[in-house]
């Protein structure tokens, strides 16, 4: 199969139909919510959330995961042929959203109308598709706006830093489990990451991202107005910040 590579203006463009259709198979969702281990649940659930609006839902994996745990759920994902497969995976599993729909990141706010949420997550290294500064600006700025006061966002990303500064490993072992699945940067530099998706029968696919470092995530969120910003690293803190595949990132929206 050719590979499917997107340019960096395009992000929701880059999950064609056929990547798509492969998406569940790169997850690997019995290892996913084995790795998880309700790591998003309980912290939703410890913050006093009830309803949860999901900006990135890809093929449905978190945004499934946290009705079946109680939650109410609005999902959302900038890619029509994402949110399909959202909608198809739920109805195969008994799941209902309170609501899903296409929404574009910077005008989350309008696009919802007046609804306001208790909780805001962006999962599966989402947020790195924005490749501008001022866009990643906006889209905290519109998801700010959507949370009642003393809220919490939840936004995680992959550890660029430990990239960047000593090279590309991966445990295999967290997001991306999918069994007979190869994911590696194809290209790696301070402004593109360019992951290669390769799968056991010789499809493969390409995606790219912005590779965002630790700090800089931390310090936009604090920018933004989010407080008690607080990072993990695989599920877990204390972390070492180069010996840790994924990083998330949790703020709360101050209460008024």
């Amino acid at each position: 199969m050719t590979i499917q590579n997107l340019g960096t203006g395009n992000q929701y463009g880059q999950y064609t139909p056929d990547f798509v259709d492969y998406w569940d198979d790169l997850v690997g969702w019995e290892g996913r919510t084995a790795s998880e281990g309700g790591f998003y649940e309980k912290l939703l659930k410890e913050a006093g959330a009830s309803n949860v609006v999901d900006v990135a839902s890809g093929t449905g994996f978190n945004s499934i995961n946290l009705v079946r745990s109680g939650l109410e759920v609005t999902a959302t994902d900038g890619s029509e042929n994402m949110l399909a497969r959202t909608r198809e995976n739920a109805s195969k599993m008994g799941v209902t959203f309170a609501h899903s729909q296409v929404a574009d990141w910077v005008k989350l706010d309008e696009e919802l109308g007046e609804e306001r949420f208790d909780a805001l997550v962006c999962l599966g290294n989402s947020f790195t598709h924005l490749f501008e500064h001022e866009a990643r600006v906006q889209a905290l700025q519109a998801f700010y706006r959507v949370l009642r006061p003393g809220g919490i966002i939840i936004i995680d990303h992959r550890n660029y830093d430990s990239m960047l500064d000593g090279g590309y490993s991966s445990k295999h072992e967290h997001y991306y489990t999918g069994k007979g699945v190869e994911a590696y940067p194809a290209e790696l530099t301070s402004t593109l990451a360019r992951f290669e998706y390769r799968f056991a029968d010789g499809a493969h696919f390409q995606l790219n991202m912005f590779p965002l470092r630790q700090d800089y995530m931390s310090e936009l969120l604090e920018q933004t107005g989010f407080s008690n910003v607080t990072q993990y690293g695989d599920f877990e803190r204390p972390f070492d910040r180069n010996d840790v595949d994924f990083v998330q990132q949790i703020a709360l929206k101050p209460k008024a």
